[in-house]
């Protein structure tokens, strides 16, 4: 008998990785996967943001749920955790490739809010490849390795919708100051687009192996951005507003379970139809 829909989107016992997982979206990824029956492992950096999302995401608990502390940046931090998870669980299902930093011109150290691209500092850039791009690359050599002599998996890499598109920078500037140097950081942008292409590669790679690898694009987060930047966003967008944190779920759990199982080296987009036009 072949599966039904409802079983196919059923991911009971199944162990997933969900890096950056006590960040926003993390938390919302993990809340639906333990939902839908899955163990969760939360891999972040912050320890306190970790024990925090434990708390809150406990009331969902149908599958396990646990913290791992992890620096994505380090090949020894990423291959201790992947190796004390593997045995704990004695296997991994889902890799969710979801830590990013997402810098705001106007908020990182060291950078002033008039400086230009041609000033951006090669540290900032560098820190974000690190994170965004070699962390993913690390715990994708990590699980990726017990995936391909197990069972296969899934690999799910968050990237982004300014992966897909070039940001406007007109969005970012205001009517009440229009001459002030305004921009999107680079290094956001550009690798989430490495990263969709890193999700292609590796769906072929492991084309044999019984490994899945899709790639999953949201749109902008409303968290109460200033008005003028809301606004000049939902301009941008068919359905006329910015999203909600909870609105990827469903994106989410349809990749890495057996409801996209014909589907690998694919990008889902998710962005109120910004990319359309």
């Amino acid at each position: 008998m072949p599966m039904t829909i409802k079983e196919k989107f059923n991911i009971s016992g199944k162990v997933a990785i969900i890096t950056g997982g006590a960040g926003m979206l993390g938390r919302e990824f993990a809340r639906t996967l333990l939902e839908y029956g899955g163990d969760v492992v939360i891999a972040d950096i912050s320890r306190e943001k970790g024990e925090e999302a434990l708390n809150e995401l406990k009331q969902d608990l149908k599958g396990k749920l646990s913290y791992e502390y992890v620096d994505i940046t380090s090949k020894d931090s990423v291959n201790e955790m992947v190796k004390a998870v593997q045995n704990h669980y004695g296997k991994i299902d889902i890799l969710i490739n979801n830590a990013a930093l997402d810098p705001k011109f106007d908020k990182i150290n060291g950078f002033k809010q008039d400086s230009s691209f041609e000033d951006y500092p090669l540290e900032l850039w560098e820190r974000a490849i690190a994170t965004n791009l070699t962390g993913a690359f690390l715990f994708c050599q990590a699980v990726g390795k017990i995936m391909a002599i197990g069972k296969g998996g899934v690999i799910v890499n968050v990237a982004s919708e300014l992966g897909v598109i070039a940001p406007d920078h007109r969005i970012y500037i205001k009517k009440s100051d229009p001459d002030k140097i305004t921009f999107k950081p680079i290094d956001y942008p550009v690798t989430k687009a490495a990263l969709i292409h890193m999700t292609r590669y590796l769906a072929s790679y492991w084309r044999d192996k019984n490994i899945r690898v899709n790639a999953l694009c949201p749109a902008a987060v409303y968290t109460s951005q200033g008005e003028e930047l809301v606004e000049n966003i939902k301009y941008r967008t068919i359905l006329g507003r910015m999203s909600r944190k909870d609105e990827f779920n469903g994106a989410m759990i349809f990749l890495v379970s057996e409801a996209s199982s014909y589907m690998t080296g694919a990008n889902l987009i998710v962005d109120g139809g910004r990319t359309v036009w």
